[in-house]
């Protein structure tokens, strides 16, 4: 049988710091885990996470998962009211657009408007003008034919196609009938103005104004001697050959 050998008491005192050595060291190695993992894990879950470590993990992923949907709900609300932002001020940059088309649209026909009642007022100015300068001139023409009812006869021949050689004729002619009065009228017959038309009112056909115009009667009685003796001096022939003288 094996003899044992008792431990002597240094052996004992080595063995007993030896231990002591190895509990320390491991109450050490616990202490510094648990402040580990206090670090590593929220105020909320450090006791928890001391007790339970998968608990913890899993409370700690959904903290954290929840966190990211808070931060993407927030990112999502930021950009949805950013995007309202720039579709307003779209919006409103094209009301503005059209606002100012509008406006240019308006503009445009306003000045179109504007030019056209000028032009208009222009046209009537300039035919107020010519409609005077025509009267003036129609006045100034029936007041030479009054003063001098001759000039005008001689003026007129040749419309009718008659030679300077006629006008000698048509002076006696009209002399004899009316003194190249444009008012004369004869009571008994009713024949009136220079040529003595018979009526007066034949005279009508040369021009609305025949009972004024001196002008308008020799145009009448130049026609009528064309038609009827050929020439001034044709007629003045046959009213010479009849008595009272006629034509």
């Amino acid at each position: 049988m094996r003899q044992f050998a008792l431990p002597t008491p240094a052996r004992r005192t080595a063995g007993a710091l030896t231990a002591a050595a190895l509990t320390v060291s491991g109450v050490a190695a616990i202490t510094a885990a648990a402040s580990s993992a206090s670090a590593a894990l929220p105020a909320t879950a450090t006791l928890a996470a001391v007790s339970h470590p998968a608990s913890a993990v899993n409370e700690l992923t959904m903290q954290r998962a929840e966190q990211a949907i808070s931060r993407s709900h927030q990112r999502a609300a930021v950009q949805a009211v950013t995007e309202s932002r720039l579709q307003r001020q779209a919006q409103a940059a094209a009301q503005s657009a059209d606002a100012i088309d509008v406006h240019k649209k308006q503009q445009a026909k306003a000045a179109k408007a504007a030019k056209a009642a000028a032009a208009k007022k222009a046209a009537a100015k300039r035919a107020a003008a010519k409609k005077a300068a025509a009267q003036q001139k129609a006045a100034a023409a029936l007041a030479a034919a009054r003063k001098d009812p001759q000039s005008v006869a001689r003026s007129l021949l040749s419309e009718y196609g008659f030679g300077a050689d006629q006008f000698g004729c048509l002076v006696q002619l009209w002399t004899g009938e009316s003194d190249w009065n444009y008012r004369a009228a004869n009571p008994s017959s009713g024949a009136y103005g220079i040529p003595q038309s018979l009526p007066g009112s034949k005279m009508a056909s040369a021009g609305a104004d025949w009972q004024t115009n001196p002008a308008t009667q020799i145009r009448w009685g130049l026609g009528y001697i064309k038609a009827s003796y050929g020439t001034p001096c044709g007629a003045l022939s046959a009213w010479q050959s009849r008595y009272p003288h006629w034509y």
